[in-house]
């Protein structure tokens, strides 16, 4: 659900105006979005995010491309996130193994609660590289650019992570 050409170059001309709520307003549902998916968490997705705009916001006058204000943006959740779970790997363990098993009879939740649990079992790079490649439906290359790695390094990760994932679904079915 990425802005198309158009609507970036709007919100950016708003912004270079003076009017960086315009720009937030534009891109902070897919933001929001992306933090999600790379942490499964809602309130850290919404720090992050909150975080990334104070970052790219603060220092927008000094972007190189303001029309690229959204993989900036894109780019600052990643590293953000990369982050966070480098500092809280261990907290983050402990706190996985202290949550009560959910019972609920929706199948799709409990799917998509697997598949964030499973998620989060993914070396950061690696959550992120699937994230982008598979949720943001980003193609290698420009996954490869967003993580400031090689082209190769992504499709090692992603089928690594692939592999890690199907391990982890398939031991808890």
């Amino acid at each position: 659900m990425v802005l198309t050409d158009v609507r970036e170059r709007e919100a950016t001309t708003a912004a270079t105006g003076g009017r960086l709520e315009g720009l937030y307003r534009a891109h902070v549902p897919d933001a929001l979005r992306l933090a999600y998916l790379l942490t499964g968490d809602r309130g850290l997705a919404e720090d992050l995010t909150q975080e990334a705009f104070v970052r790219v916001l603060g220092r927008f006058r000094d972007l190189r491309d303001r029309d690229a204000f959204w993989w900036y943006l894109r780019r600052t959740i990643v590293n953000l996130s990369n982050s966070h779970f480098r500092r809280r790997r261990v907290e983050r363990a402990w706190l996985a193994r202290q949550r009560p098993e959910t019972a609920t009879s929706q199948p799709d939740v409990v799917e998509r609660e697997r598949l964030r649990d499973a998620l989060a079992t993914l070396r950061p790079q690696q959550r992120a590289a699937i994230v982008l490649r598979y949720y943001e439906d980003l193609p290698e290359s420009e996954t490869a650019e967003i993580l400031g790695v090689a082209v190769g390094t992504v499709k090692s990760m992603v089928s690594r992570g692939m592999e890690k994932l199907r391990e982890e679904l398939s031991l808890d079915a």
